[in-house]
């Protein structure tokens, strides 16, 4: 990994769109800073078009893409975008979601963990997902350690389900995509981009195992710091890393970006 100030200007003036994990990125210890935020308003206001990727609820989107300053956003790793477009929320689902024909299985797989893995419980979240399934690991005490969460992260996964560890929770789902799929497809379908041509015009930031596809495809991916800790459960970690954690990192990544703008 290189230090992110080691982006080039040319690099960061190609850049139109950024796409941005949320929690631990753009969040510390649960909060959005106003470092974050008006980072993200930075954005905004230079031209960026600035598209979280998360794996935060259905419901917690929804609010996103109405309040924040921001293009799309996508969810549960890459079950839906919602966008706003002509003052009404759009919605756009990728095609192997179906919630329905997996509902029964779920709940065998979220039984399965509980039993398994003392302290497990679901993500205090849980009630406003649609497609998915988040147990919490770490995101409210007591706290399990990241062992624990590749445990769960396999039971799920002899289920047939995908599964990935995030910074605070282990998703699990049912379905042929990931934050990477969605993002891809949606591009194509929304802008007419092929982003598998040229992914030059978008920057992904992000700090955890379940960033790992777009750390891999995108040429300025970047990591901030307190991805470090986690680095060794990856094979493809980011391009760049900050020497910030969390919203501080972000906001060095902003200043390159803006400063490649003017």
């Amino acid at each position: 990994m290189q230090p992110v100030q080691s982006m080039t200007a040319q690099e960061a003036a190609q850049v139109q769109y950024v796409l941005t994990d949320i929690d631990d990125t753009l969040t510390r210890d649960g909060r959005l800073p106003e470092v974050a935020y008006s980072s993200i308003w930075r954005l905004y206001e230079q031209g960026f078009k600035v598209i979280p990727v998360t794996g935060r609820p259905a419901g917690w989107c929804d609010l996103i893409a109405r309040h924040w300053p921001v293009e799309a956003i996508i969810g549960e790793n890459g079950a839906f975008v919602l966008y706003m477009e002509d003052g009404k929320l759009q919605e756009f689902y990728h095609p192997s979601v179906n919630p329905e024909a997996m509902k029964e299985k779920m709940q065998e797989m979220s039984d399965s963990v509980y039993a398994q893995v003392p302290g497990t419980r679901p993500a205090k979240d849980q009630f406003s997902r649609k497609f998915d399934l988040a147990i919490d690991f770490k995101e409210e005490p007591p706290f399990l350690d990241l062992k624990d969460a590749e445990r769960i992260k396999e039971i799920c996964e002899s289920y047939g389900a995908q599964a990935k560890i995030s910074s605070i929770h282990v998703n699990a789902w049912f379905g042929n995509y990931d934050k990477l799929a969605t993002t891809k497809l949606f591009f194509s379908t929304k802008y007419g981009i092929d982003l598998d041509k040229d992914n030059s015009i978008a920057c992904f930031s992000g700090d955890s195992p379940n960033d790992e596809p777009m750390f891999e495809f995108f040429d300025l991916s970047c990591g901030v710091a307190n991805f470090k800790p986690m680095q060794h459960l990856v094979s493809y970690p980011p391009r760049f890393i900050c020497s910030k954690n969390d919203a501080e990192g972000f906001a060095e990544l902003v200043e390159i970006l803006c400063r490649g703008k003017a």
